[in-house]
């Protein structure tokens, strides 16, 4: 049972010091522009479906984009700093 509209749940993105609103992907998911992983099932969301939201979030992280952010974050990381 959904708690509210999937429609209701927006996902936003910082350009030019503005938030603005995203569209769904068209496999209904919502992508983080700036952590590439990180992915968003609205309907599970409301739907209180934590293994839908644990399913899509670790899709996100089984990406070659998941690779490169964690390669990059390794590459900038000065241990003691």
């Amino acid at each position: 049972m959904l708690l509210a509209d999937p429609s209701e749940v927006r996902w936003h993105a910082l350009r030019k010091g503005r938030l603005v609103a995203q569209e769904l992907c068209p496999d209904a998911l919502y992508r983080s522009e700036v952590f590439l992983d990180l992915w968003l099932d609205p309907e599970a969301l409301l739907a209180g479906d934590l293994r839908r939201l644990c399913e899509v979030l670790d899709r996100g992280i089984a990406t070659p984009e998941h690779e490169t952010f964690v390669a990059r974050l390794g590459a900038t990381f000065q241990p003691g700093s």
